[in-house]
C-alpha cells in the first residue's frame, strides 16, 4: 500500500473509533512502528489527531471515547495534581467511589496505606489495590468493555445500586455551564451518574481541557457535585458560575 493511501486508511480508522494504537496499526498494515509514528506524526501536523504514548487519538466530538491504553498517557501531570488533591477528603474507613477514569487509577495508586473500602468497576483500579490488606474491594461487575477495561451495562448499573458511598470520585469527557457534566459513553455515564445519586460528597474530577464542552450522554448537572478538583485555574466566568451553585472550586496550581 503507498504512503498515501495508508495515511488515509488511518484517518477513516481514528475518525472512526476516536482512538487507535501504534501496535493495531503495525499488526494492520504490516509495517514497522517507526512507519506508523512518521504517518502519526504527519496526520498530527496537518491537524487531524492528538498524538500519545503508543498511539492517537481524536478529543473532539461528542462520541469521542478514547481507548484506555492511552487516556494514561494524557494530562499525566495534571491527573497526579489532581489525585493529590484528593486525596485529602479521603478518611481512614470511608466508603468510596472510583471510577473508571485514569484520573481514579491515580487516586488508586496513591491509596495503598489507607484503610478503607473502594468500590469501583475498573478493573485496572482493581488490580492496582489488590494486594493492598488494609483495602478492602468491592468489584461491580457486569459486561467486560475491553476499551476502558471496565464493567458496564444493566447488571453493572444494578449492582451500583445496591452500594451507599462517603465519596464518590468520578471523571466526565465534557462540563459545560448549559449542559452540565456528560460523557462520550453512555454506559460509562449511567454508572456514574448512579455513584452520585448513591454518595454523600460527590468530586468531578477533570482537567482543565475538559471545560466549555459537550458530550454525547448526561452524567449529572452541577447540583449533584459537591466539588469540582481541576489541575490549572479556571477562568473568572466558571468561578463565578460555581460560587453561585454553592460548588467548592479546588484548583491544583
Amino acid at each position: 500500500m503507498l504512503p498515501i493511501a495508508r495515511k488515509n486508511k488511518i484517518k477513516e480508522i481514528i475518525i472512526e473509533k476516536k482512538s487507535v494504537t501504534v501496535a493495531e496499526l503495525t499488526e494492520l498494515f504490516q509495517v514497522t512502528e517507526e512507519t506508523i509514528r512518521r504517518d502519526l506524526k504527519q496526520l498530527e501536523d496537518e491537524g487531524i489527531l492528538n498524538r500519545t504514548y503508543g498511539g492517537a487519538y481524536i478529543s473532539e466530538g461528542v462520541q469521542s471515547d478514547v481507548d484506555v491504553k492511552l487516556r494514561e498517557f494524557i494530562h499525566v501531570e495534571g491527573k497526579k495534581k489532581i489525585a493529590s488533591k484528593c486525596l485529602s477528603f479521603i478518611k481512614s474507613g470511608d466508603s468510596i467511589f472510583l471510577d473508571a477514569s485514569t484520573t481514579s487509577l491515580v487516586i488508586a495508586s496513591m491509596l495503598k496505606d489507607h484503610k478503607l473500602t473502594v468500590v469501583t468497576n475498573s478493573i485496572k483500579v482493581v488490580t492496582t489495590l489488590m494486594d493492598s490488606p488494609s483495602i478492602r474491594i468491592v468489584v461491580i461487575g457486569g459486561t467486560l468493555s475491553n476499551s476502558s477495561l471496565s464493567n458496564l451495562g444493566r447488571t453493572a448499573e444494578d449492582n451500583t445500586r445496591k452500594y451507599f458511598f462517603d465519596s464518590a470520585f468520578i471523571s466526565c469527557r465534557s462540563v459545560s455551564m448549559q449542559h452540565g457534566i456528560t460523557d462520550s459513553n453512555e454506559q460509562q455515564a449511567a454508572i456514574r451518574q448512579i455513584a452520585a445519586e448513591h454518595a454523600n460528597n460527590v468530586f468531578l474530577v477533570a482537567d482543565y481541557t475538559k471545560f466549555d464542552k459537550t458530550s454525547f450522554a448526561s452524567i449529572c448537572g452541577f447540583e449533584d457535585v459537591n466539588a469540582i478538583v481541576v489541575d490549572n485555574t479556571l477562568s473568572d466566568e466558571w468561578r463565578k458560575f460555581l460560587e453561585e451553585k454553592n460548588i467548592q472550586l479546588l484548583e491544583c496550581e
